[in-house]
């Protein structure tokens, strides 16, 4: 286990919370000068920490405490009828796991799939500097799963190996093929990527029960949750 008090932590000063409006959010993150490999990427992962770029952070939001670390328990994963449906419908795309690096391709799909689906955003009109900056690092391994229909790509699926299975950095894939369930498939991509390495996690990230758009992160059962202290197969309390 990490202990905070061993490595260089700081936290950032309030800024208006993405998810929860009228809520300030605070971030803890480690010093972006400090060494990092897998092991300690892993660890930190481990206790509810993500990466973002280079930064490794968690949120430190008291008395709020809604953002809530979840990961997929792969070993034990059973599909539900719509993505029994949803990988049977995908069956015929060509999957291909790339290094995780910057290409002219990935990135006009990832800027469609950003204006497309949030369009206003802070992140619509992205460069390629911020592509860079949010996916990559100079020290994680990180893969992209590609999926393509007849050589056209269609999805590129981020995540970073560790020592006990995968973290979904992030997924953009063609806004105009929204029949396909794009978003869904790309999870059980990634559990059946792991599967095979036969390792036991997919960390999905934070969860939070107010927010619609992280709902589809518990319908990859079982799921585990971090209180912060250890992993439960139940929500932590209080929220």
């Amino acid at each position: 286990m990490v202990a905070d008090t061993l490595l260089p932590f700081y936290l950032t000063g309030p800024q208006t919370c993405s998810y929860i409006p009228e809520n300030q959010s605070y971030s803890l993150f480690l010093d972006p000068e400090h060494s990092l490999n897998l092991t300690l990427y892993s660890q930190l992962s481990q206790q509810g920490f993500r990466r973002s770029g280079n930064l490794v952070y968690r949120p430190h939001c008291k008395p709020c405490q809604a953002c809530i670390p979840i990961r997929v328990l792969v070993d034990h994963f059973k599909a539900n009828r719509s993505q029994k449906r949803n990988w049977k419908a995908n069956a015929n795309l060509e999957i291909t796991s790339i290094n995780g690096d910057f290409y002219e391709e990935h990135f006009a799909l990832y800027s469609r799939y950003l204006n497309a689906r949030h369009s206003g955003g802070e992140m619509a009109d992205s460069t390629p500097e911020d592509y860079r900056n949010f996916l990559l690092s100079n020290w994680s391994t990180t893969q992209i799963l590609e999926v393509r229909e007849k050589g056209t790509l269609l999805a590129g699926i981020v995540s970073d190996h560790l020592d006990d299975g995968l973290s979904a950095v992030y997924t953009y894939y063609e806004p105009t093929a929204l029949n396909r369930g794009l978003g869904k498939f790309a999870v059980l991509l990634q559990i059946q990527y792991i599967q095979k390495l036969g390792l036991p996690h997919l960390y999905l990230g934070y969860w939070i029960k107010q927010c619609r758009k992280m709902a589809y992160k518990v319908e990859y059962r079982p799921v585990e949750y971090f209180d912060g202290q250890t992993w439960a197969p139940s929500l932590p309390n209080p929220r």
